[in-house]
């Protein structure tokens, strides 16, 4: 639910028609809002966060206790696709690259994916599987997959192999934020033990997000980087509250404001 900040970022990117950028990669709830908008679908990822993804049906600790999903993917993308479908043959048309991260379940590790319009869907849900609090896996192409963001946090480094030298970078945390805490990370470990490969992807994901961090500070002499990120967000991985997402959205569109400006100072 953090990604409603990055909403508001693209939403007013939308509206102001700055689109400057030859490749978008992003992992889990990032990838989702790049994909809407590529698609040029204005709106579209704030209808997600304050419909969709608010609905009991999705978010629901009791259901986990009781050993189902707490975050019901399944569940998400049937609504997404009944409600308010993707155009993922805009994305595919589009001048600008749409590249996607998920983590493969026998490796640990982020495999990168070009989605065509046939896969789109399916690949959008891999990227999107969180661990543990959804617990199945997504195959794609006979490959079982979950979150992009367990091997790819935040993939600037990718973008910079791939050639970028100018990123403008959006973050759903707070520029100062570590990454995430050890206790977390040895809880999903243990919860994942028959995983092995996730297993060793949780211990070294303070370590790649930490990395990632540095790149972003202290960039390459021949990169720069557009810094997006939060400050003061409320929202929580789930929360639902309306007020408060609503909030964090218009901290997007101000923050999207000045990340134009930023990008044409360089």
């Amino acid at each position: 639910m953090r990604g409603v900040f990055a909403a508001g970022v693209l939403d007013v990117f939308l509206e102001q028609d700055f689109a400057p950028f030859d490749l978008a990669i992003g992992s889990s709830a990032g990838a989702c809002n790049l994909s809407s908008h590529l698609a040029r679908q204005h709106g579209r990822n704030r209808r997600c966060f304050f419909n969709q993804m608010r609905r009991r049906e999705f978010v629901d600790a009791g259901r986990f206790l009781r050993g189902g999903h707490w975050l019901d993917i399944d569940y998400l993308w049937d609504a997404f696709e009944r409600e308010d479908p993707l155009d993922a043959a805009a994305i595919v048309a589009g001048p600008t690259r749409l590249v996607v991260a998920a983590t493969a379940v026998d490796t640990g590790a982020p495999v990168w994916f070009e989605p065509d319009a046939a896969s789109m869907s399916q690949v959008l849900q891999a990227s999107s599987a969180v661990p543990v609090l959804f617990r199945r896996f997504v195959e794609v192409d006979g490959r079982a997959f979950t979150d992009g963001g367990l091997g790819a946090p935040i993939p600037v480094e990718e973008a910079y192999q791939r050639g970028a030298r100018r990123i403008l970078v959006i973050r759903s945390r707070p520029s100062d934020f570590p990454g995430p805490s050890r206790v977390e990370c040895a809880l999903a470990a243990r919860l994942l033990r028959e995983h092995p490969a996730l297993v060793a992807a949780f211990r070294r994901y303070r370590a790649i997000y930490s990395r990632a961090r540095a790149f972003i500070a202290r960039p390459p002499v021949d990169c720069r980087v557009v810094h997006v990120a939060p400050d003061g967000l409320r929202t929580s991985r789930i929360t639902r509250d309306v007020d408060v997402l609503l909030a964090d959205y218009q901290r997007g569109r101000a923050a999207g404001v000045r990340a134009m400006r930023a990008w044409a100072a360089l």
